[in-house]
């Protein structure tokens, strides 16, 4: 791993073991209630592995939290600016998307998020991430196919989507790519 992916690892190792660490969980709790095998879960704790967003979405929503609050808990200071050269970035080391958090840390329940998602890349998430959220999807640039369940929606730049009620949700981006919006609402 790069410097900068080492780092990212690091942090994000380091949150997942805190959010253990609060709720008094062995390793072997945290992977029953995520699916995440225990030597996976000391591996990301000690950050010596960069977790995919599969992984890391199961291990937060075992933590009762969506992925962007346990990226944004593990990356971002308090304050009401977040400057561009301070956004936490992520890199899915699986399929390349890259997440970028926009919101500074708050008590607000809203959060930004964009994400570059790289042509023909498909990235599926259980509907258990989106339990404890509302969002929009809206699309900056390139294409997008959405599937929420079973209908599937066909996004161009400046289309706007709310999700409905919780289900399995994959995103994939048709050619050239997708840079999207993620608007989120906690609660």
């Amino acid at each position: 791993m790069d410097d900068i992916a080492n780092d990212i690892s690091s942090t994000i190792g380091r949150r997942i073991h805190a959010e253990r660490t609060m709720r008094d969980w062995s390793l072997a709790e945290l992977a029953g209630r995520s699916a995440v095998s225990k030597a996976m879960l000391s591996t990301i704790e000690r950050g010596k592995t960069s977790p995919t967003a599969a992984l890391l979405v199961r291990i937060a929503s075992a933590f009762g939290m969506t992925l962007s609050t346990l990226i944004a808990r593990a990356e971002l200071q308090s304050g009401g600016l977040l400057r561009e050269a301070d956004q936490p970035v992520w890199r899915d080391p699986g399929t390349g998307y890259v997440r970028r958090h926009l919101s500074p840390a708050s008590d607000m329940p809203l959060e930004l998020i964009r994400v570059q998602l790289p042509a023909g890349v498909r990235v599926n998430f259980p509907a258990a991430s989106y339990a404890f959220i509302k969002q929009q999807i809206w699309l900056i640039s390139g294409r997008l196919e959405f599937a929420e369940g079973d209908v599937v929606h066909r996004l161009d730049p400046g289309d706007c989507l709310a999700l409905g009620a919780p289900s399995d949700c994959t995103f994939h981006a048709l050619e050239p790519g997708a840079d999207y919006l993620v608007a989120l609402v906690r609660g």
